[in-house]
C-alpha cells in the first residue's frame, strides 16, 4: 500500500517531466550543477569561478 508521502512524491515527479526549461533556466542549472561538483573536489572553486568559466567557453563557441 502506498503511503501519502509516496503518492505526493510520485504527483510531484508526474509533474516535473512536463515542465519546459527556458534556455536561462537551463543554464543556471547547468552552473549549478557544474558549481556543485567541482566544488566537491576544490573548495577553492568558486560560483565566480564557474561563471567567468561558463562566459569563456560562450564566448569562444560564439567565435567558432
Amino acid at each position: 500500500m502506498e503511503t501519502k508521502k509516496q503518492a505526493d512524491l510520485k504527483s510531484l515527479l508526474d509533474q516535473a517531466k512536463h515542465v519546459q526549461m527556458s534556455a536561462a533556466d537551463k543554464e543556471a542549472q547547468r552552473r549549478s550543477f557544474a558549481f556543485g561538483n567541482a566544488n566537491i573536489e576544490n573548495a577553492r572553486v568558486t560560483r565566480e569561478t564557474v561563471k567567468k568559466q561558463a562566459e569563456l567557453m560562450e564566448s569562444s563557441a560564439d567565435g567558432e
